[in-house]
């Protein structure tokens, strides 16, 4: 585990019920890696270079985001399999070139884009693309969250110099991308953008980077939608929604009610609810527990975790995103900048 804040210990949470061999942990100090180490039971602390060099078959990325590519690209020469958090790179060329060296070294890599794996979003896939929705016609997403509200609020984040020149998008709003592409089985074409930075100070230092972002989109197969992402959004804390309209039926998920889908028709509306013994397979695959016993956000990320240590050992799990998918992102983010600079719509690569 490179890493040993809230990601690196999600990250082992879910690395402990797949029964991993928790071997050793490497963070920006000494002391802090001793400290989180013990705290989260591996074997030992190191350092960055110590346990990339050691030989371990799996390394969990779990640092800042300038830091991806370069400790990625070393586990993944060192003969490890690996799994990086999000952003893959803080470009889109840098995560191109990743993704093509995790392709060609046979360990294509895992990105935790870990709402695929809340069992109602397969559903929702699954109703898309066995026609059951009929043609993408439009959709509409948001991702919402509080925690940078007021100008005291602070993070290494703000800053393009430390998080990247893209924050609210890069954090989240790959997230919603990433979501609207493997629920509608389509690829965003072409996109118009608009940020805005709220707060010019945070910390007595200048903020760089986007607090908001505003989005149209138009999808590969003839859909339109728009796209809202926000980190100052009063009240909302993880607030990620999306809704299709297919041409029969409408399809809405939303991540802090993670147990439900609403199936919009024309003459009536429905209300799933997770079911394993009613569900479709890739989504019934995703449902441990029986129906009334409420999954969340860390049986999510479990899921994610047991898929990735899976490809690892030579499997093909389906839905699992890979660096090719981190890549993606990456692409759609630099468009989403682009667009915002120059105030005109964007192409975007179908890579």
């Amino acid at each position: 585990m490179l890493g040993a804040g809230f990601m690196a210990r999600t990250h082992t949470a879910a690395a402990r019920v797949a029964r991993a061999d928790l071997a050793a942990l490497a963070s920006s100090s000494p002391e802090t890696a001793s400290r989180a180490a013990a705290e989260l039971g591996y074997a030992s602390a190191t350092t960055a270079d110590e346990l990339i060099a050691s030989g371990l078959d799996v390394v969990h990325v779990c640092t800042p985001n300038p830091t991806h590519v370069d400790y990625a690209r070393a586990a993944l020469r060192a003969g490890a399999h690996v799994i990086c958090e999000k952003p893959l790179a803080t470009s889109a060329a840098e995560a191109r070139e990743l993704a093509a060296e995790a392709e060609r070294a046979g360990r294509p890599g895992a990105v935790p884009f870990v709402y695929r794996y809340h069992p109602m979003v397969r559903e929702a896939r699954a109703r898309i693309a066995e026609g059951e929705a009929g043609a993408v016609l439009t959709i509409s997403g948001h991702y919402l969250q509080d925690w940078l509200l007021d100008p005291g609020d602070d993070d290494w984040r703000v800053s393009s110099e430390s998080g990247g020149p893209s924050r609210a998008f890069a954090d989240i709003g790959s997230h919603l991308v990433d979501l609207l592409e493997f629920v509608s089985g389509d690829r965003i074409a072409r996109l118009a953008a608009v940020t805005r930075t709220v707060h010019p100070e945070r910390g007595g230092r200048a903020v760089t980077t986007e607090d908001t972002a505003a989005l149209a989109v138009e999808l590969a197969g003839g859909g339109i939608g728009t796209l809202l992402v926000s980190q100052v959004a009063p009240g909302r804390k993880n607030g990620l929604t999306l809704e299709i309209a297919g041409s029969r039926e409408s399809l809405r998920f939303e991540q802090e009610d993670p147990e439900r889908l609403w199936v919009g028709r024309r003459g009536h509306s429905l209300l799933l609810r997770r079911d394993p013994d009613t569900l479709g397979a890739d989504a019934a695959r995703l449902s441990p527990l029986p129906a009334g016993h409420p999954q969340g956000y860390q049986d999510a990320f479990n899921a994610f975790v047991a898929d990735a240590y899976a490809a690892a050992a030579g499997e093909t799990p389906a839905g699992l995103p890979t660096f090719a998918d981190g890549a993606r992102a990456a692409v759609i983010t630099d468009a989403v900048l682009a667009s915002a600079s120059a105030g005109t719509w964007v192409e975007v690569s179908a890579e």
